[in-house]
């Protein structure tokens, strides 16, 4: 399963992930640019440390997993 996550900076300076499902690839950087500013212009987050301010990163991370059966 791969996984959208998008990293801002709040009013602390500390960073707050968003992460979603499912991606569509290939990913266009610009759009999650464009995305991003419009979350933090929308401010409709909310996290433990302030309002969200600004864009620290975004990455796609994709995770594997093996059941065990016994």
């Amino acid at each position: 399963m791969k996984t959208l996550e998008l990293k801002f900076t709040n009013q602390e300076g500390r960073i707050v992930t968003l992460s979603l499902d499912d991606p569509i690839e290939p990913v266009d950087p610009e759009a999650v640019r464009q995305a991003m500013d419009q979350i933090i212009e929308a401010n409709v987050f909310l996290s433990t440390g302030g309002d969200l301010v600004g864009k620290h990163s975004a990455r796609i991370v994709e995770r594997n997993v093996d059941e065990i059966t016994w």
